[in-house]
């Protein structure tokens, strides 16, 4: 008994997305023809908390599957309103 076995051209590759997807907010901006809201450039801090307050902040973002910097970007947020 034999079999035969066939090989065809190599499928040709996909092509890598070289830019982010658009989310919906910026696909309607674009249909409205709205120019997109220009982001504000950050800065980055470094302070030091106690390992404990650091262990119950990472702890408690994990349980709400959120990251840390989100949630102390909005603490800082709420304790610095824009006046």
């Amino acid at each position: 008994m034999s079999k035969k076995i066939s090989f065809s051209a190599k499928p040709p590759s996909l092509q890598v997305q070289t830019t982010s997807p658009l989310n919906q907010g910026e696909i309607d901006a674009w249909v409205n023809n709205e120019k997109p809201p220009v982001e504000e450039p950050v800065k980055r801090f470094t302070f030091e908390v106690p390992l404990s307050l650091h262990k119950r902040i990472k702890m408690k973002c994990a349980a709400q599957d959120r990251q840390m910097a989100e949630v102390l970007r909005e603490l800082l947020e709420k304790h610095f309103p824009v006046e």
